[in-house]
């Protein structure tokens, strides 16, 4: 008999031996191919798993070289050996699943799924599941995709571990058994807040209710310290309540729509795919044309399940199909998740990995429905789906999500067009079932005209309803004038005669609904709050109002939480096109500009507000237009607040400019989100941005602008990694600006190219562009920028050894930034100071100094750099002689680290294994 096993060491056991499988790459060759067992693996993705993104040139070679070796080693075993066989471009591994542990233990896990309604029928599967695991998964392998798997297994296997015990504490035998089994395990998670609640439980039920309390007030002092967050409602209640009370949660569900009818099918279908989640995370793909009714029927479906899912319900629309702006970034969706779950705004992991990898843990163990609405593609979904049994997603798309169903193995539904008696029955509800049955030729007329989409009917049930003296044989005649008038327009999509229905209620409107439902065709975000509407109209917020709620009456905007309004896309598209044949183009522009000149006006206020040191004085944007006013932002709060909630429809509004050649406002826009982008770790729009900022500032032909964007995307290329991109853009600022003129600018373009040299290692650049720039700073008597020098200088100093000369500009750094109250300065000259006090042997001093920089920079919400301080300090901790405050700091950083994704992670890890 033999065994692969991959839930540890990646081993082959043949005949009680265990085989030589060869060095590391070829053990990860053969888990490849494991993981998928009995498919082919392309030969582009096994190269992919194995070497990563930057394979070497003889790869291939390479892979063919460990294919035949590890053929070698599989035809020793006897009998019914497994088998590795090129076919269709790739390799595949042909083996019995039942002795290769990774497929058991996915096997058990649907066994217990597919167990019997009583929880004890779930059990043996997943204790048999659960024992499979000997150590960390794929333990010994590196790379991207080994990680990525380990992370998977080790949520299901945690996931597995608490729905066991789970089971075991319901049956009320031995709770001291299951507190045994789970308190090593919150050594190894202790951020799951299930895993500890359900200790909490397990220990009171045993009466051991002052352990209880211990476990409660360590995991507390964990959330605080390393996530900045308090204790979530699972936590608090498994101390202050029975054991059985059921948690509260988030529930951020939109309205149900009131005499939701129809869709019968489908609903059946989703409450059975529902009853799936006991054994991991069911994903439901449903799918159909625009304006066929996905987000009613998945809202709706939500709001009857939600008993089912008691610690919550999550809800984003992702915003695949707006022509209004792009889609919603995964990172954007996470953040708010992760918000809802209890993680503070600046506690958020900067790196997209992280972030999905945090929100996989919140969710571990908890029973909770996320819906995700209008999802352009698979790649949009993917970091949003949690890891854990008992959660369920429901992602709505006009695409099938094809990708999502064969890689995730999400559940395709597809919805199409109501059937005729769920037409009738839609518009029975919304007119009455007598009007209805007395003109049954005009209701065919109706279906007829509406193409039986339900977003079609629902405008027209909503025009008829509102005037009961209205025959529904006079709407089908409107109806059929509208289709005639619209010839014109029509084309091979299925949805477009409901141009007919939009027209018909858009004649309805008065002259200022009219022309704010066309302008807002040309808005640029994919929704907008009240003041920027008013813009649109240039009128007060007052006056705006009551042409907005008419708008909502009629159904051709729909209202969303907090203040915000967003047009369907088909009435976006068709809003563009009467603006395109009714307002002249220089209205239309001027509408543009307007609500463009409110947005930069106010991100300007936000920026200045969040970056209160940074420089502004060459981004005047001039006098806004006419009627324009900039939102008073008082506090960072405000601002991150407004940032936060105008964050995708101020990247619209970059495109939009640009596209309209709008070039002052695509200049200045990205500049005024840099710092909001920056702090939220979102590289991919702040670069993007900077370009479209150099584009316009290149149209414009000012050089001074030209300079100002090229530091800024510099800047932003230096700080997300690209160190040798970064001095190119620099330096061509520093090539664009005028000689001898404005020393402060310079001085900040030497600056950076100092810092930029440095992080390149080049030592001796650096020595001289950050004196350079300390010059420049002292000629016009600039004390921050004079400070950040010399702290640049000092960095160098260390960096190459020099720790004494380093002490003094660290010294006068620190100083300085203290008395400008630059704090952010003063957090990095507070670490440089300590770096040299702990290089010097100055280790209490070295503390002192780290001490002060974590204060500032956790009073920042600045997490990576938190984390930075923390390994400094447990460096320093280490060399005074003091473990175990050194491994506490390491502790608290590996924390952190691993949230994000960091890479520092290797090492700390490395720092926390025990001393020979």
């Amino acid at each position: 008999m033999w065994e692969l096993r991959l839930l540890g060491p990646v081993e082959l056991w043949a005949g009680g031996d265990r085989l030589d499988l060869g060095p590391a790459k070829q053990r990860a060759v053969l888990a490849a191919l494991a993981a998928d067992l009995g498919r082919t693996v392309p030969i582009e993705a096994l190269i992919d798993r194995v070497w990563g993104e930057d394979p070497p040139r003889t790869v291939r070679n390479a892979l063919h070289t460990y294919v035949l070796r590890l053929r070698r080693v599989l035809e020793t075993i006897t009998p019914e050996p497994p088998t590795l066989e090129f076919r269709n471009g790739g390799y595949a591994l042909l083996a019995d699943e039942t002795r290769v542990d990774l497929s058991r233990f996915h096997d058990l896990l649907s066994r217990s799924r597919r167990a019997g309604p009583a929880p004890s029928e779930a059990a043996g599967p997943l204790r048999e599941a659960v024992a499979l695991r000997r150590d960390q998964p794929l333990a010994g392998l590196g790379g991207d995709w080994a990680a990525g798997l380990r992370d998977d297994l080790d949520q299901r296997w945690l996931t597995a571990t608490l729905a066991l015990a789970r089971i075991d504490l319901a049956g009320g035998d031995a709770p001291g058994a299951v507190a045994g089994s789970l308190r090593p395990l919150l050594d190894a998670y202790p951020l799951v807040e299930p895993l500890a609640a359900l200790l909490i439980r397990a220990l009171r039920a045993d009466g051991r209710e002052a352990e209880a309390q211990a476990i409660f007030c360590r995991t507390r002092d964990r959330l605080r310290d390393d996530l900045g967050t308090e204790p979530g409602p699972e936590l608090r209640q498994a101390l202050h309540s029975a054991p059985s009370a059921e948690p509260a949660g988030p529930c951020q569900l939109p309205l149900d729509v009131r005499g939701f009818t129809g869709r019968r099918e489908h609903l059946t279908r989703l409450d059975a795919l529902s009853e799936g989640v006991a054994g991991g995370t069911v994903v439901v793909a449903l799918s159909g044309t625009a304006g066929v009714g996905k987000t009613t029927l998945g809202v709706h479906w939500a709001h009857h399940a939600r008993r089912r899912f008691p610690d919550g319900q999550l809800y984003a629309n992702l915003r695949g199909f707006d022509p209004g702006g792009p889609p919603a970034a995964p990172a954007e969706v996470l953040r708010g998740f992760l918000e809802a779950l209890g993680v503070p705004p600046q506690r958020m992991p900067a790196d997209i990995a992280a972030q999905s990898a945090l929100l996989r843990s919140r969710l571990t163990g908890r029973r909770m429905l996320i819906v995700l609405d209008n999802a352009a593609d698979a790649g949009q979904v993917r970091p949003l789906l949690p890891g854990s049994a008992g959660c369920m997603v429901l992602v709505t798309s006009r695409s099938r999500l094809s990708g999502l169903v064969a890689a995730e193995g999400a559940h395709p539904v597809r919805l199409e067009t109501l059937t005729d008696d769920e037409a009738r029955d839609l518009l029975a509800h919304r007119v009455g079932a007598d009007r209805v049955a007395a003109e049954p030729a005009a209701v065919e007329a109706i279906l007829a005209a509406c193409a039986r989409l339900p977003l079609a009917l629902a405008i027209t049930a909503a025009r008829a309803a509102t005037y009961d003296g209205f025959s529904l044989s006079g709407v089908a005649g409107e109806l059929a004038d509208a289709r005639h008038r619209l010839d014109a327009l029509a084309d091979d999509d299925p949805a477009a005669d409901v141009r007919a229905v939009f027209s018909w209620s858009y004649r309805t409107l008065d002259a200022p609904a009219a022309r704010l439902f066309r302008l807002l065709g040309g808005h640029p975000g994919p929704d907008a709050g009240l003041p920027a509407i008013a813009h649109l109209l240039n009128l007060p917020v007052a006056e705006a109002r009551p042409a907005v709620a008419r708008l909502v009456q009629a159904n051709l905007l729909g209202e969303q939480p907090a203040g915000r309004y967003r047009l369907h896309d088909l009435l976006r598209a068709y809003a563009r096109e009467l603006a395109d044949r009714h307002d002249p183009e220089a209205d239309r522009r001027a509408a543009t500009r307007r609500v463009l000149d409110f947005y930069v006006h106010t991100a300007l206020a936000g920026d200045a507000v969040l970056y209160p040191h940074r420089r502004r004085d060459h981004y005047d944007p001039g006098p806004p237009a006419p009627g324009v006013t900039a939102l008073d932002l008082p506090d960072v709060a405000a601002a991150l607040t407004w940032f936060a909630t105008e964050e995708r429809t101020l990247r619209a509004a970059v495109d939009h400019a640009d596209t309209l050649g709008f070039d002052l406002h695509a200049w200045l826009l990205p500049w005024a989100l840099a710092t909001y982008l920056e702090r939220q770790w979102n590289g991919r729009d702040w670069i993007t941005c900077m370009e479209i900022s150099l584009a316009a500032a290149t149209r414009i032909g000012d050089p001074r602008r030209q300079a100002r964007s090229h530091y800024n995307l510099g800047y932003a290329y230096r700080e997300l990694g690209d160190g040798e991109r970064a001095r190119e853009h620099i330096l061509e600022a520093l090539r664009l600006l005028p000689e001898n003129e404005d020393p402060v600018e310079r001085a900040l373009i030497h600056l950076n190219l100092g810092t930029t040299a440095r992080r390149l290692g080049d030592h001796e650049e650096a020595l001289r562009e950050g004196k350079q720039a300390y010059e420049l700073y002292a000629r016009v008597d600039e004390v921050s920028g004079m400070a950040s020098a010399l702290n640049n200088l000092g960095w160098v100093h260390v960096t190459i050894g020099n720790y004494a000369e380093a002490l003094g500009y660290c010294e006068r750094a620190v100083a300085m930034q203290e008395k400008a109250e630059n704090w952010t300065g003063a957090a990095h000259s507070w670490d440089s100071l300590g770096y040299v006090h702990h290089h010097l042997g100055h280790h209490a001093d070295a503390v002192r100094c780290y001490l002060r920089s974590y204060e500032l920079f956790h009073a920042q919400g600045d997490r990576r750099l938190e984390a930075t301080i923390l390994d400094h300090l447990g460096d320093t901790h280490r060399a005074a002689g003091d473990e175990p405050a050194a491994r506490d700091a390491w502790t608290r950083a590996l924390a952190i680290f691993t949230d994000i994704d960091h890479e520092d992670s290797g090492p700390l890890r490395a720092k926390l294994r025990p001393r020979p």
